[in-house]
């Protein structure tokens, strides 16, 4: 087949599909006016017809058929191992898609994601389609999920949900933000927690995984205690299966830096999230989700766990690092961010690594100031926005 055929796939996907199948059924987001978000900006939606994106999935099909055919002439018995993707990657002709798929099956995780934004906004009818196409080409996906919005959930009955379940999407992906109305409103989520509340409930009963994210953050230094309090208010009536955590960034290409700059908004520092976070974990009760903070933007990526065993582990997490010294913490942090640390523990496990962090806080910190530090800091993290 001609290895230069390609399919189109979207900008983003969450952290815990980097191993997906990647497959675009719209374009940009409908909504695109939160004031935190970076992605879509200045970009129209649209939606791909259902023939466009059955032709993608058959491209698809195709291609794995070809990276599998190749596999039984490299002598690899049809297994799409180490030999066979090196051979397609240093292969000049191969598309990035092509090569996209070979990690996919080299991979094996047999979960698929559908880009972009906001899928269950098509019509009912359209998207189980794609999803009955999609899973009777490639039978061995395992797991189908999406992105949608609460405002376009509520919208859809529970019997469409549930058709659309029954077609062969698995989890849905919201971006809850906040359960805070002021919050909500203010970022121009175009959601109440109320619907967060209907929308999440209206997943679940149609039998889908729901994945909820959070922002800590997002109410600022003046509105912390009502963000996670009320999010946390809000989660307990959903009950989602996941909490995802991403802590907010704001760069200068974000609606929300003209905020910031007006100083209609004040950012929280490390050490106030890492509060915050306690705080709304505290307030999780009657639940069994699982929380993650797979995410660079996150502090502390050990808080994890699943409900209710977990949550004091979790506590103890953020509690070990408040109890850490003013300089300590300084020196994780600026780890944390560049890459090098995953825990706090990682302070004590490699002596050569902090040892270079420390002497550029040092260096920093005796040309610039705290207020040098806490830039330098700022820089780094929000390259990964």
């Amino acid at each position: 087949m001609n290895k230069e055929l390609s399919f189109e796939q979207g900008p983003i996907r969450p952290p815990n599909e980097a191993r997906s199948f990647l497959l675009r059924i719209t374009r940009n987001c409908p909504w695109n006016q939160c004031l935190f978000c970076p992605v879509y900006k200045k970009r129209k939606f649209s939606l791909r017809t259902v023939e466009e994106i059955k032709k993608d999935i058959q491209t698809t099909k195709d291609m794995a058929d070809d990276i599998k055919a190749l596999s039984w002439k490299l002598g690899s018995s049809g297994s799409v191992n180490s030999q066979v993707v090196s051979h397609i990657f240093n292969d000049p002709a191969c598309s990035n898609s092509y090569r996209s798929i070979a990690t996919w099956l080299y991979y094996g995780t047999g979960a698929c994601f559908l880009q972009d934004a906001d899928n269950l906004i098509m019509k009912t009818k359209d998207l189980v389609e794609i999803l009955k196409t999609l899973r009777e080409k490639f039978p061995e996906i395992t797991r189908v999920t999406t992105y949608s919005r609460s405002r376009t959930i509520v919208r859809k009955s529970t019997d469409s949900l549930k058709e659309i379940r029954e077609a062969g999407l698995d989890r849905v992906h919201i971006g809850l933000e906040s359960g805070y109305d002021p919050i909500l409103k203010f970022i121009k989520k175009g959601v109440t927690g109320a619907q967060h509340i209907e929308a999440g409930r209206k997943v679940r009963e149609a039998g889908m995984e729901l994945s909820e994210y959070v922002m800590p953050g997002l109410g600022g230094q003046e509105l912390w205690k009502e963000h996670a309090t009320e999010t946390a208010r809000v989660l307990n009536e959903i009950g989602p299966h996941f909490i995802r955590l991403r802590s907010l960034r704001v760069p200068d290409r974000v609606p929300l830096a003209e905020k910031l700059k007006a100083g209609e908004f004040t950012m929280q520092t490390d050490d106030m999230i890492a509060e915050e976070i306690r705080l709304f974990i505290e307030k999780l009760e009657g639940i069994t989700s699982t929380i993650t903070s797979d995410h660079i933007m996150n502090l502390l990526e050990e808080v994890a766990g699943k409900l209710p065993d977990d949550k004091e582990n979790m506590l103890n997490v953020i509690r070990k690092y408040q109890g850490l010294p003013d300089n300590e913490r300084i020196i994780y942090r600026v780890g944390r961010r560049g890459g090098a640390y995953r825990s706090t523990e990682d302070l004590e496990r490699d002596p050569i690594t902090r040892n270079k962090i420390e002497n550029v806080v040092k260096e920093i910190m005796e040309d610039k100031g705290e207020k040098g530090i806490e830039q330098f800091i700022s820089d780094i993290v929000d390259q990964h926005v």
